[in-house]
């Protein structure tokens, strides 16, 4: 797994880079130090991810973020940040990162972490997610109408259960489906919702009131 490391401060660049040398499946490919630089290797290096500081001279990592995803949407963005407000939050989430991390997140996390968000699945530091949440809730409550339009009876069935945290497995067993099947509809969501990855379908939801058990 080739992974870019961006992050304005030395120490934590340093420190990272030497956490992940010690796993023997990753590969940090090149470290930069602010958006600009890690957009520039990204475009040189193809890594598989990510690992983005938010704010830094220069091209915050909110506004690198969004143009990584932009021009090459198969690479994932994981957060790794001090800031919890929520406004980071929500724009980085909105701007196409996959997972939003603290940077006291014990070392063994961040690793699961990363090797998560590289296979798919979304990670939201649990000092956080309560935020993430409170804003989407925030939001006036669109018509369910405006998304059902899009999908069909049984992929709105998979979103609202991907919008309440379950994992392929746990959606195939609850509505008596293949995971084959499963994933066939999650990325069929994506696409209509026209959205990179699960988090970002997960607030749509529940934007439109899909979220509720």
């Amino acid at each position: 797994m080739k992974v870019i490391i961006c992050d304005d401060q030395a120490v934590i660049r340093d420190g990272l880079e030497l956490l992940l040398k010690l796993e023997g499946d990753m590969e940090v490919v090149a470290t930069a130090v602010d958006g600009a630089e890690a957009f520039d290797l990204v475009e040189k290096h193809r890594p598989d991810l990510v690992l983005m500081d938010l704010k830094m001279p220069g091209l915050n990592g909110i506004e690198a973020t969004r143009r990584i995803r932009a021009r090459f949407p198969k690479i994932k963005v994981l957060v790794l940040t001090t800031y919890d407000d929520d406004e980071w939050v929500f724009d980085a989430v909105r701007a196409g990162a996959s997972g939003y991390l603290l940077k006291d997140t014990p070392r063994e996390e961040i690793v699961r972490a990363i090797r998560g968000t590289a296979a798919g699945k979304s990670f939201v530091d649990p000092g956080v997610a309560g935020k993430l949440l409170g804003q989407v809730a925030s939001k006036q409550v669109q018509p369910e109408t405006l998304l059902t339009s899009r999908l069909t009876e049984r992929e709105v069935d998979v979103l609202r259960l991907l919008a309440r945290g379950f994992s392929n497995p746990d959606i195939a067993a609850e509505l008596h489906l293949s995971e084959g099947t499963v994933r066939n509809h999650v990325s069929a969501i994506l696409s209509k919702l026209e959205v990179s990855d699960r988090t970002q379908a997960a607030i749509i939801a529940i934007q439109h009131g899909l979220g509720e058990g």
